[in-house]
């Protein structure tokens, strides 16, 4: 191993080819190199032939279906030379592969959130997750699984001394010996192992050696090479290089950098959120030309300028001049427009009808440059008010100076709204600027009639009393059902299909009788007849026919049997039947799930067992069921949410939004953990359908509101989930994405 004298790093090439943030960095050895990235992929980088700087992409491995995080690297062996990668997904798997030909040679399955870490102990993979445990795999199989910590595991590294460590959002770090815990390290003030702007260097016997300090944002990786040198790489934008506990240099980067790794030669690997991977140098010969080091450089300097801040807002979202050539509407009303690089304020001069222009505009210290702006003025804060009715979101300005209910009819004047809604605005701008404990000000004049504020229900020296914030879609009441059936399409399939197998001397035995083909229509007569449900019954053998249908007949022809069904558990006598036979025999639905989920899963049974299963969650004698196999149910149907087929993503998701609103419920605090890592998949998948989209975010904001997962969520990115959806074109997207930034800002 060389050693390093510390000289500046450089710039060495760039590895582009993901479409989405790099996420992880595993250095198999100095001339091949993997990258995990947010678009599901894997791709290995081998160093080229003709220019030794570069690296090109050799191979790209598919397989996860939600975004990939931590890989680590398996040594070559007889059976596989050129060594194996693992990686852990989103998608709650742990996946191992062939770099020979980069298929998947072991897929694990058992975590039931995000697959967080992943490290070798000798011949174990052992992997951590968002479900709090740490698990350990042994040639292809679960050996062993325990609950490591209270909150989701962050981090699982294997120590040169033989111990496993892992840090938590619950603000510790353990070391572990199997699954005993020897001792738990505390410390951090947030989330441990990188996730705090700081990073701190431990002895095993727990005592601080020594806490390094530079990064302003959370530091997701740390890596330390032999020569003394440790990079780290943080949200803040950089890649920062340390040695003896000072910062020796900064790599700055047009986004966060998610991961940082030394090569043995002592150049560091970054990744960063613009979906591009970097290797840094300090070696002379190995620099990149300095035509790439000016693109990067370039690179850098607009992604600054489209970062800059006047006032609070970003530089190029300021309006143009042409935003001057309006009048204002008050003497001393302040306006800030772009003019080339800057911000520049003016203010207008109603006895000159003209805008006067005041001076440039800059970001104070202290975060003063981060108050929100609105019609030129700034403001502690600008918020989103929603009065519903269709009416458009309406901002509101608020000083925490100001008197509430001065700034609440002041508003409500100008947006000419009925005073009616005061005390509501009121209460909306206590909750939402943390002033709960407010005193009223005797002094206030009201601008409507002039007199002193009335506070209705209370004396008007008495504290106001704040509402809950405003939400519009979450939390969800009560569930969804699929009820609508084309009735006699769904008859003529299943003749259809039972004239098939009567004539085929194979199946025959399979078909149903004359009498068995009429008490179907007789079903389907009571079932039309929706008005009489509450007193109309079925014979008890009709729900047993149609489960023996849907379990006898071929995969390619049970699906009218299964349509039926789910309109048959919304009739309170169908629901009944059907309650008894999963009584007497527990894996009566779960033995069909299988049939329908096995390899050869067509969309249409896929489709109907989903719709039977949310229909389910209409009978209350159905719920104790559902939720004891929730995980079974959701671990069946998970790939569906990427389906290419919009009526099964819908299918899918209103299945969890179902059980969100059943496990809130139930207090069922793992059952909840499951269903968000289910639905922030939807609603990270670009392709998901709106009505999916909108259903996967309304289940994210109800478990955060009204479950016991909302610290979850936010560990795992739902801020920008809630930002992103902020962002569609789609006005109930932005209306529940608005709803989770609210929810996330609360305390």
């Amino acid at each position: 191993m060389m050693d390093i004298d510390f000289n500046e790093y450089k710039l060495r090439c760039e590895l582009r080819g993901h479409d989405n943030d790099v996420r992880g960095i595993c250095v198999c050895t100095d001339e091949h190199i993997a990258t995990s990235s947010r678009d599901r992929t894997i791709r290995v980088w081998s160093l080229g032939s003709d220019d030794k700087r570069k690296y090109s992409a050799s191979k790209i491995l598919l397989g996860h279906t939600s975004f990939v995080g931590p890989l680590a690297s398996i040594p070559p062996s007889e059976e596989y030379p050129e060594g194996r990668l693992v990686s852990g997904s989103m998608d709650t798997s742990v996946l191992v592969w062939n770099l020979v030909n980069g298929e998947v040679v072991q897929s694990l399955k058992g975590h039931k959130m995000q697959v967080t870490g992943v490290t070798l102990d000798d011949e174990d993979i052992v992997s951590s997750s968002a479900d709090q445990t740490l698990r350990r795999w042994r040639n292809g199989q679960l050996v062993e699984s325990w609950e490591a910590h209270q909150s989701p595991v962050q981090a699982v590294l294997k120590l040169p001394s033989g111990e496993l460590i892992s840090g938590s959002s619950d603000t510790t770090l353990k070391l572990w010996k199997g699954k005993t815990s020897l001792r738990t390290f505390t410390g951090h003030a947030e989330y441990l192992v990188f996730q705090n702007s700081s990073i701190r260097l431990w002895a095993l016997s727990g005592e601080v050696l020594l806490e390094m300090v530079g990064h302003t944002s959370i530091v997701y990786s740390v890596d330390a090479h032999a020569s003394g040198l440790s990079v780290s790489g943080s949200e803040d934008r950089h890649a920062k290089i340390w040695k003896d506990g000072v910062c020796v240099q900064s790599l700055e980067h047009p986004g966060c950098v998610w991961d940082a790794k030394f090569l043995e030669s002592g150049d560091i690997v970054t990744a960063c959120s613009d979906g591009v991977a970097r290797v840094w140098t300090v070696r002379d010969g190995m620099i990149a030309d300095q035509m790439e080091i000016d693109a990067f450089d370039s690179l850098i300097s607009q992604y600054k300028l489209s970062r800059k801040k006047v006032g609070g807002m970003k530089l190029d979202e300021l309006p143009g001049l042409d935003a001057l050539t309006l009048p204002g509407t008050s003497d001393g009303q302040t306006k800030v427009v772009r003019e080339g690089d800057n911000g520049v304020a003016y203010a207008w001069n109603m006895s000159e009808q003209r805008w006067d222009k005041i001076g440039e505009v800059v970001d104070g210290p202290d975060g003063v440059g981060d108050r929100p702006i609105l019609d030129g003025a700034q403001y502690d804060f600008v918020f989103d008010v929603d009065i519903g009715d269709g009416e458009p979101i309406r901002k509101l300005p608020y000083n925490r100076s100001d008197n509430p209910y001065d700034a609440a009819d002041k508003w409500l004047l100008k947006e000419n709204l009925p005073v009616a809604y005061r005390q509501q605005i009121v209460d909306f701008i206590l909750q939402n600027s943390g002033q709960k404990d407010f005193n009223f000000n005797p002094s206030f004049r009201d601008p409507f009639t002039g007199a002193n504020a009335y506070v209705p229900g209370q004396a008007s020296h008495t504290a106001a009393t704040p509402a809950k914030p405003l939400y519009k879609h979450i939390p969800k009441r009560g569930v969804l059902v699929f009820d609508v059936a084309q009735y006699d399409g769904i008859l003529k399939k299943m003749t259809e299909f039972n004239n098939t197998l009567r004539s085929d001397p194979v199946n025959t035995d399979k078909s149903m009788t004359e009498a068995e083909v009429s008490r179907v229509g007789a079903i389907v007569k009571i079932l039309k007849d929706t008005s009489h449900y509450h007193a109309t019954n079925f014979a008890d053998m009709d729900i047993a026919l149609l489960l023996k249908v849907i379990q006898a007949w071929p995969p390619a022809m049970m699906f009218p049997a299964t349509d039926l069904v789910r309109m048959l558990v919304l009739h309170p006598h169908g629901a009944s039947l059907l309650i008894k036979l999963v009584e007497n025999n527990n894996d009566l639905l779960l033995d069909v799930i299988k049939k329908v989920t096995e390899d050869s899963a067509l969309l249409a049974n896929l489709l109907t067992t989903v719709r039977v299963l949310v229909n389910l969650f209409k009978n209350p004698s159905f719920h104790y069921w559902l939720q004891r196999h929730h995980s079974q149910i959701l671990d069946a149907f998970s790939n569906c949410y990427s389906s290419p087929n919009k009526n099964l993503q819908l299918a899918y998701s209103t299945l969890l939004l179902n059980y969100a609103v059943l496990l809130i419920e139930k207090k069922d605090q793992e059952g909840q953990s499951q269903v968000l890592s289910a639905a922030l998949q939807i609603a990270e998948e670009e392709a998901a359908d709106v009505d999916s989209k909108f259903r996967s975010l309304v289940a994210i904001g109800s478990l955060m509101l009204e479950g016991l997962v909302k610290k979850i969520a936010i560990d795992f990115e739902v801020e920008s989930i809630a930002k992103s959806a902020k962002a569609s074109k789609e006005a109930k997207i932005v209306e529940v994405g608005s709803d989770i930034d609210l929810l996330i800002r609360q305390p």
